[in-house]
């Protein structure tokens, strides 16, 4: 199907329409690879454009303040007593915010610019402010205004964001571990971070390997770059609708949801084990469903690329995930 008609099918309905023709029987094949089920398409309003921008504003000013905070060194002083105490600390926080942004960014852009290529209707990232206590975000979405049930589609939007955040993560962790200092366990206290396999081989590259009974320190841009390689991994765990989800259907179609049934007693015992978060990422996910939605075109190929590109983000799954990601040493 050519574009012009593509275009067509997505602005305005032709003369006789009747919606009820195109919903009827989805046996039949379809004249788009998506199916509009939830809402016809409409004109941008003022709103839709609003709310996402405010709320990344918001989101900058809250990363930024949690980058400055990560500088405080008198553990009895709170957040905003911090911040009131001297305001222009607050760009203090400039390197951490600059490099988790712009990871979450381009990891929710990829999968933006995918979305659009392939014409499936979606909002602009939506970014969510959190406490300045730890990274001051909880992350973003984006939100689908329909079901993408097109094969090549749906990899291609899936894989797109964990490749380019997992992108700019990669050149962030290479410089800040340059800026990041060598010191002994001693000097070390509070909670440590979990060291995935990309960490441990960047480490090694860039450091060099460390004596007996010393440590790294991570610069907030290392600091950043590893929470931007930690939200890699999550996204790319093969459940319903993460980012590994749309993937792993999309390669191996019912077996997802054999992968991720075989994913849950994994995290269940990884979060009794080590990291309790990891039961409440199984239940949400259990939650939000194990098995991905079918599509219309189980059997359409996605040809060697695909397929390659598929083998490389399960490579950055291995490589990014951190069985403990947070541990407090005894």
């Amino acid at each position: 199907m050519d574009d012009e008609r593509q275009q067509h099918l997505f602005s305005e309905h032709p003369r006789g329409y009747d919606r009820r023709t195109e919903l009827g029987d989805l046996r039949q094949p379809l004249p788009h690879p998506l199916l509009l089920l939830d809402e016809e398409l409409r004109a941008p309003s003022p709103s839709d454009y609003a709310v996402p921008i405010g709320l990344f504003l918001v989101t900058v000013f809250t990363t930024l303040w949690a980058g400055a905070y990560q500088t405080n060194k008198n553990p009895f002083t709170g957040a905003w007593s911090f911040l009131m105490n001297n305001p222009a600390v607050l760009w203090e926080g400039m390197p951490f915010a600059a490099t988790l942004l712009g990871i979450l960014v381009t990891h929710e852009m990829g999968h933006y610019v995918l979305s659009r290529i392939h014409g499936v209707p979606t909002t602009l990232p939506l970014f969510i402010p959190g406490p300045p206590h730890f990274i001051g975000t909880f992350g973003a979405i984006i939100r689908m205004r329909s079901p993408i049930l097109n094969r090549k589609a749906l990899f291609d939007v899936g894989v797109a964001g964990p490749i380019a955040g997992f992108v700019v993560a990669l050149v962030a962790l290479v410089f800040g571990m340059q800026m990041s200092r060598v010191v002994v366990n001693e000097a070390t206290y509070g909670m440590h971070l979990g060291e995935p396999l990309l960490l441990q081989f960047v480490s090694w590259l860039v450091i060099g390997p460390l004596p007996e009974g010393y440590d790294v320190v991570l610069h907030p841009v290392a600091f950043a770059a590893w929470f931007g390689l930690f939200v890699t991994s999550l996204n790319l765990i093969p459940i319903g609708q993460l980012d590994g989800g749309h993937v792993a259907y999309a390669l191996w179609g019912r077996r997802q949801r054999t992968m991720a049934l075989a994913m849950v007693p994994i995290l269940l015992a990884l979060g009794f084990a080590g990291w309790p978060g990891w039961i409440l990422w199984a239940g949400m996910a259990s939650l939000l469903g194990l098995g991905h939605p079918p599509v219309l075109d189980p059997e359409a190929m996605l040809g060697r690329t695909r397929v390659w590109v598929g083998w490389f983000a399960l490579a950055i799954f291995v490589l990014t995930f951190s069985p403990v990601p947070f541990f407090f040493p005894k």
